[in-house]
């Protein structure tokens, strides 16, 4: 990598638990690269120690310099109150690159407060579209994909999305490029102002890469549980589609303990979940089959996926966990944004509006083959070091 004099100023805005991954192989590269000094800002959108700080210490990541402390709240305030906030450590820190992870919240505030204030933004993940307007994380992605100067993407298909919204050109290379590639791809359009789009191959794909034999040798968490490996489902339930209905949770809750039946089902619950659950007066929606766990750190999280005969979710990073370790997933949601994946029978999407849809898609693929087919559109688990080489490589505009 050619090294620039200048030292590099980057702050990388993470809330959600999969941001903190995302962002940890990033650091470790672009420091790794030199001339730059690479900080976190926390939103706070995750301000539970298991969802936050014991993902810090798991991963090696440095302390934020600021932490927001923005909490839960509808997604107008809690939008608000970040960009608010952001706007002023922005403005303090004068950042040459805001680094923003997928489609939260903190991405979107992220993208309003750095663009408004001409800071160029740089979107790890990006491209992801699910087709679906109502999802909240759908208008985080789009909105911060048209902000962004630099916009990596981790597939081919997400590479098709931004050219059909015109935001790479018609002639862009759909293909994973490598490290020469991303610093010629930057040096040609430094200080020309427009954006940059590229697949560089997904950053997920490198944290599973880099921490799969850490999880494998540290984490107790089968022993703990009385498991063995393919003898288990690992489920996970946290979107607001799912948690603020009623009735599909419901239907959710009960699917999952109709295959409790058949084989156990380890579901730690998000924070959201559980008060949803509290607030449907299931207070305990436990089973003998049905092990209900508080959130978990990476390390677990990963060894459990490694280990499960099936996931079944609604999250989009648990999708591609599970197939980078070759285990079946049932997505539940209409709709998902790693289109690769159901293409090629790794993934079963199961709209969630019945326990009994829910229980026969789970249990019918338990006992079914798994695919023989290769999804090869993750890159090969240097992600972050191409990214790295973008940013290092552009030169601000004139």
């Amino acid at each position: 990598m050619t090294k620039e004099t200048r030292r590099w100023r980057l702050v990388s805005v993470v809330g959600a638990r999969p941001q903190f991954v995302k962002a940890a192989v990033l650091i470790d590269a672009t420091r790794r690269a030199g001339a730059v000094c690479h900080d976190l800002i926390h939103t706070g959108q995750h301000y539970d120690e298991n969802l936050s700080d014991v993902f810090f210490r798991e991963l090696g990541m440095p302390v934020p310099i600021h932490n927001l402390e923005v909490g839960s709240g509808p997604h107008g305030q809690q939008t608000g109150r970040m960009i608010e906030k952001l706007e002023q450590v922005l403005v303090d820190e004068r950042p040459d690159w805001v680094v923003l992870y997928g489609d939260t919240n903190s991405t979107l505030a992220g993208a309003i407060a750095a663009s408004k204030l001409g800071v160029r933004i740089a979107h790890v993940e990006a491209g992801l579209r699910s087709g679906q307007k109502r999802m909240a994380e759908e208008i985080n992605r789009v909105v911060t994909d048209h902000l962004s100067t630099a916009l990596f993407c981790p597939t081919p298909a997400a590479m098709r999305n931004l050219i059909t919204e015109g935001i790479a050109p018609g002639d862009a290379d759909l293909d994973c490029i490598g490290i020469e590639e991303a610093h010629v791809a930057a040096a040609r359009l430094a200080g020309s102002g427009a954006p940059l789009a590229v697949n560089v191959g997904d950053v997920m794909y490198d944290a599973a890469l880099k921490f799969k034999d850490r999880a494998a040798a540290e984490s107790r968490i089968l022993r703990e549980l009385g498991l063995r490996d393919d003898g288990y489902v690992l489920a996970t339930v946290h979107r607001a589609e799912n948690t603020d209905a009623p009735r599909t949770l419901a239907a959710i809750i009960e699917g999952l303990r109709r295959v409790g039946d058949v084989l156990p089902v380890v579901l730690p619950l998000h924070p959201r979940t559980r008060a949803a659950l509290r607030a449907s007066g299931e207070k305990d929606a436990s089973s003998p089959g049905l092990i209900l766990l508080e959130p978990l750190g990476y390390l677990d999280m990963l060894r459990l996926v490694k280990g499960a005969k099936l996931v079944a979710t609604d999250s989009g990073g648990l999708q591609k966990e599970a197939y980078f370790f070759r285990v079946p997933c049932v997505t539940l949601r209409d709709a998902t944004e790693w289109v690769e994946l159901v293409d090629a029978g790794w993934n079963t999407l199961v709209p969630p509006s019945s326990s009994s849809a829910i229980w026969a898609a789970i249990t019918g693929l338990l006992n079914a083959p798994r695919p023989n087919t290769r999804v090869s559109t993750f890159g090969e688990g240097n992600a972050a070091d191409k990214i790295a080489e973008v940013l290092l490589t552009w030169q601000p505009a004139p």
